[in-house]
């Protein structure tokens, strides 16, 4: 049909209504103008509804050059670009990858590259890089994030901290002479499960690693309220690859309580994964507490870091108790349901907490058996005076431990001032002054026989020709083994040789006799002297 006429048929079926009988009228009458059915004029009205395009049939494809030429350039440059990068993002201009390719060329794998000059522009390039996807933009795009959740309730729990949108509280004292006020920071743990959120102030000077042990005991333990249930210690803490993650301390504290220390994946661990990307189950919380709370901080600010932690608690009670992200009741209600049918494991006491918390040093044990450890003295063993130990003190305690040798010494508790003059006192003798004072003894008491001394006698008559010096014996080393049989297998098989038949034939006195004269001497000479001896015998 032709196109004039499906434009004709358009205009006159568009002024008359959908359900007009004069459509279906026209339509037949057209099909039996030009022989055709209805279907085909309704086909041929469908397919020219669309508007087509005015564009040149070579739209989009190079006219400087064939395709697969151009394409190669393109590569190229990209690959220029990504091999001149930094870590703010600076990279080498097009304009100056085509300076290179035109005037020195690159080379590559399949051989040097040289473009033709004058024949690849700035604008054409840069059109075709981001039409081949070959921009800096999706060349360095991140992998797609993978979400995960845990299956129980304390099986994974997520760490973090964040500083307050308060900054500092107005009654903040110096925690450290000359450091300024501490920041407010907030901690918090997320279960990844539930998504339920324990939260709490703390005032720090960084990213404090004694802070972070004191929440999570506090989030670990059963709270006084008794309307926040959350509780228990996790499986599995995740958290992001800071001080505290590499804290010594920290690592040794979550093993004694059996918690598995997880961090992100390095960066370029995994290609162009950076080191960690948000996923919103503990950054979430954090927003939602400096939206919903902290904005009515301007209207009454806490004064201490008490009452901050008493309003979040409150708040916490609020948030808990919001639907869950997926499923149709609480999070509080999720975290209750999915527990393990163990339940949760307890935390154990305050006391007992602290002395898991112990952060080693290196140290060297003073001439009067004394450390000092941030002004505080500890005396320990007197053995230990002048040795290089490691120190085990305690972030919440002041007890000591010493570790020499794999062995461990303490508690030892801080000691006072030094002793008055006059009043002198001495340590008990420990076991390496015993020793000491017995090796001495025994050296007092060695003596020499006259024969280990030796006894020179100058001779009476001496030729005038001889002058008298001193003579070592030689020593033979017998590289090629012909004074000493190697061992006693190559003896036996000498003796075997001598006597023209093997050692197993020989009756039990005479093998006993074999191996009483090889344990004596591996000597050839003698060896093979007794056993004729006594073969011939």
């Amino acid at each position: 049909m032709p196109l004039e006429t499906i434009i004709e048929l358009r205009s006159l079926l568009s002024g008359l209504p959908n359900r007009s009988s004069e459509r279906k009228t026209l339509i037949i009458e057209t099909a039996e103008l030009y022989g055709v059915s209805t279907q085909t004029v309704y086909r041929n009205l469908q397919q020219h509804n669309l508007p087509r395009s005015t564009r040149r049939a070579d739209y989009g494809q190079p006219r400087v050059m064939p395709k697969p030429e151009l394409l190669r350039y393109c590569e190229v440059i990209a690959a220029l670009k990504i091999r001149t990068s930094n870590n703010q993002g600076r990279h080498l201009s097009t304009v100056q990858a085509i300076r290179l390719l035109e005037e020195h060329g690159i080379n590559t794998d399949n051989g040097h590259i040289i473009a033709t000059p004058g024949l690849l522009k700035k604008t054409t390039v840069n059109r075709y890089l981001k039409q081949w996807g070959y921009d800096k933009e999706r060349l360095s795009r991140q992998p797609p994030a993978v979400r995960f959740e845990a299956e129980h309730s304390n099986q994974c729990w997520h760490f973090d901290l964040s500083s307050s949108d308060l900054k500092r509280l107005k009654n903040a004292v110096e925690l450290e002479p000359g450091r300024g006020k501490p920041l407010l920071m907030l901690y918090s743990v997320v279960d990844d499960r539930s998504g339920v959120s324990y939260q709490e102030y703390h005032e720090v000077y960084g990213e404090d690693t004694g802070a972070a042990l004191k929440f999570l005991f506090n989030a670990m333990s059963a709270k006084d309220n008794q309307e926040f249930l959350f509780q228990g210690i996790p499986s599995m803490i995740y958290l992001d690859n800071g001080p505290i993650a590499r804290s010594r301390v920290f690592q040794k504290v979550m093993n004694y309580l059996g918690i598995e220390v997880r961090t992100h994946v390095p960066k370029g661990k995994d290609g162009r994964r950076v080191t960690a990307r948000a996923k919103g189950k503990v950054e979430r919380p954090f927003r939602t507490v400096k939206e919903m709370l902290e904005t009515l901080y301007h209207l009454h600010p806490p004064e201490t870091v008490i009452e901050a932690n008493t309003r979040l608690m409150q708040f916490l009670l609020y948030y808990n108790k919001q639907p869950h992200r997926r499923e149709s009741h609480s999070r509080i209600e999720d975290w209750l349901s999915n527990l393990t049918k163990d339940g949760i494991r307890q935390m154990c006491s305050w006391d007992r907490f602290c002395t898991f918390a112990r952060e080693p040093e290196k140290r060297k044990v003073g001439i009067d058996a004394r450390i000092t450890v941030e002004g505080v003295a500890y005396e320990v063993e007197p053995d230990l005076a002048g040795e290089k130990v490691i120190l085990w003190w305690g972030l919440f305690d002041h007890e000591l431990y010493v570790e020499y040798q794999d062995c461990r010494y303490g508690p030892y508790a801080p000691i006072g001032k030094p002793i008055p003059l006059h009043s002198y006192r001495s340590f008990k003798k420990t076991n390496t002054q015993k020793r000491a004072d017995r090796i001495e003894a025994l050296a007092q008491q060695l003596t020499l026989p006259p024969s280990a001394i030796g006894r020179v006698e100058l001779p009476t008559t001496v030729a005038e020709n001889v002058i008298p010096f001193p003579v070592r014996s030689f020593v033979d080393p017998d590289p090629f083994e012909e004074l000493r049989f190697k061992n006693a297998i190559a003896a036996k098989k000498a003796i075997a040789h001598y006597l023209v038949k093997p050692l197993a034939k020989l009756n039990k006195e005479q093998m006993a006799a074999v191996e009483a004269i090889l344990e004596e001497s591996l000597n050839k000479d003698e060896v093979m002297t007794k056993i004729k001896d006594y073969f011939q015998r």
